[in-house]
């Protein structure tokens, strides 16, 4: 692309970022904080100050008090699927586009639609309802954002399967932690305000552990004080003289490794708001015609992840792991290159080369952080 054309993408660029709706997000440490509840309550706010505000989907899980607050705002009807013999509802995208509305409220932001929708996930409806100049409202808890995965599994041992890309957060214009202590959250469960009698003591024994929440809490609040710092610094006028971040990961086919490494390293970019890249060097032994199918599979899971998380891919091919490393790294002026443990494969391959001497004083001389993260 010539420099006549860059510019005029630029251009492009800003006029459809001008056109574009406004996204604001509840965040929430974990299932019946008030997400909703403070959504409708700010549709509430809107309505009566003139703004045509509609429901776009809300999920009130029958709780009385947020049911209650759906009286007297306009909704829109959900879209009515088959799916194995079964009547479903879904969000009704076309209907909300058509309609116009100044503001839609979506709930459930994380959610993936029945089969045979236009988009896989809720999310990637938002987007089209904000690419048409809607602005949006919408709810997230903490444990469904991408990067956080393995932290959320380890502190609540469950496997989060709806899942969001940290990049879907970072396009929104407001982020809001919606914050409760731990002893008010029990309150709220044992008092049947968040599930049924049924299933109250099998959440306190599980979810709902005083330890868990607390974990929770601190990574919802980190998560909204990132965001807030991202937006100081990317909009309010400064002269920034520290040196543009640049991270790399790189991976190898192991699939556990290289999902962690991929997550920890969108985490630290996404600290520092800046570009990062995960490196996969395919060596002779991995070649097309060589690699086993499961590797291969799970190489290509995790390119999808590492993409989805906002990276940029490169994947070459080489006999020397480290010796492609320094020619990316010195290629796209990377800062910080991020590897996993010394006693996996990735590592064990750059240690057993002669070149690892040589990435070291590349990296040295070069002002390159190298990073093993565990």
């Amino acid at each position: 692309m010539s420099d006549k054309d860059k510019t005029v993408q630029h251009f492009l660029d800003l006029i459809k970022k001008s056109r574009r709706g406004k996204f604001k997000v509840y965040i929430g440490m974990s299932p019946g904080v008030g997400k909703t509840y403070r959504m409708l309550q700010e549709a509430h706010t809107l309505l009566k100050n003139g703004i045509d505000v509609k429901i776009g989907f809300i999920e009130t899980h029958n709780r009385k008090e947020t049911h209650e607050l759906l009286d007297g705002l306009p909704v829109i009807p959900r879209r009515k699927l088959f799916y194995k013999g079964k009547e479903l509802e879904e969000m009704d995208v076309h209907a909300i586009i058509n309609l116009r509305p100044e503001v839609v409220i979506v709930d459930e932001l994380a959610h993936t639609n029945i089969e045979g929708s236009a988009n896989e996930k809720r999310w990637q409806d938002v987007v089209d309802i904000l690419s048409a100049g809607i602005n949006v409202i919408s709810a997230v808890n903490i444990q469904h954002i991408e990067s956080l995965n393995e932290e959320i599994k380890e502190i609540a041992n469950i496997e989060v399967r709806e899942r969001i890309p940290d990049s879907v957060l970072a396009q929104a214009d407001e982020v809001v932690n919606i914050d409760l202590t731990a002893e008010e959250l029990i309150t709220r469960l044992k008092e049947g305000k968040i599930y049924s009698k049924d299933k109250i003591e099998t959440a306190l024994q599980n979810f709902f552990k005083s330890d868990n929440i607390l974990q929770l809490r601190e990574l919802a609040l980190k998560e909204v004080a990132s965001q807030v710092e991202r937006k100081v610094e990317t909009e309010v006028t400064k002269v920034n003289t520290l040196k543009q971040e640049r991270f790399m990961a790189c991976i190898s086919s192991n699939e556990k490794t290289a999902k962690n490494v991929i997550r920890k390293t969108a985490r630290l970019a996404n600290y520092y708001h800046s570009r990062w890249y995960v490196l996969y060097v395919q060596t002779p032994k991995e070649s097309a015609d060589r690699i086993p199918l499961d590797k291969q599979r799970h190489l290509i899971n995790n390119l999808k992840l590492a993409s989805e998380l906002g990276a940029e891919i490169i994947k070459v091919e080489g006999v020397s792991v480290a010796k492609a490393i320094i020619e990316q790294a010195s290629e796209r002026k990377v800062t910080t290159i991020c590897v996993g443990k010394p006693h996996l494969s990735l590592m064990k391959i750059i240690l057993a080369t002669n070149v690892f001497n040589d990435l070291l004083k590349k990296l040295s001389s070069n002002d390159i952080d190298l990073v093993i993260l565990s």
